[in-house]
This record gives structure tokens, C-alpha cells and sequence, in this order.
């Protein structure tokens, strides 16, 4: 298994539970496909470099998981086309 870490924004204006109930899904898909979360990393509401939808801020999220290599794409799959997400990335961390 390796070492991934997804980082998501999330839209600003959505409350807090909403927010919560996105990255209680995005965990649920981690262990839908083998995968285990390690760390959830909430950085909070910062400016986004360009506007994006026309929002100025997001809420950064950065979740750590161990999984399998196939895993990532389907959980990528997945993010991408869930309401409230403004971008994201998924990265092997270093070891």
C-alpha cells in the first residue's frame, strides 16, 4: 500500500455540516476502495489565487490515506463531479 494525500476546496459558501458531510463522503469512497484514512487536515477559509466560479475563497481540506495504486483514480472519479468542489489533487506523498 502507499501513501497518497488528496487535497480539496471546497466552496465557502455552503455551512459547516454540508462541508462536513462532503469529506465524511470522500472518506467513505477511501475505504469503499481498500483504503485507509490516516489524518484529515482542515487549513480553514483562504484566498484563492484566481476566482473560480466566481468565489474568491475556499475551504482547503487534506486528507491522508494509505491504499492500494488503483484506488486514487476511482476515488478522483468520484470527487470530481461532487457538488461543492471547486478542485482538487491527489498525490503520492513521499515516504
Amino acid at each position: 500500500m502507499s501513501k497518497y494525500e488528496l487535497c480539496v476546496v471546497l466552496n465557502a459558501k455552503i455551512e459547516d455540516d454540508e462541508r462536513a458531510a462532503i469529506i465524511e463522503r470522500i472518506k467513505g469512497y477511501i475505504d469503499r476502495f481498500g483504503g485507509t484514512v490516516t489524518d484529515v487536515d482542515e487549513w480553514g477559509k483562504k484566498r484563492l489565487a484566481y476566482e473560480i466560479q466566481k468565489m474568491r475563497e475556499g475551504f482547503y481540506y487534506f486528507v491522508h490515506f494509505d491504499a492500494e495504486p488503483t484506488a486514487p483514480v476511482e476515488i478522483e472519479n468520484r470527487v470530481r463531479i461532487m457538488d461543492n468542489v471547486l478542485r482538487y489533487l491527489c498525490v503520492k506523498a513521499e515516504a
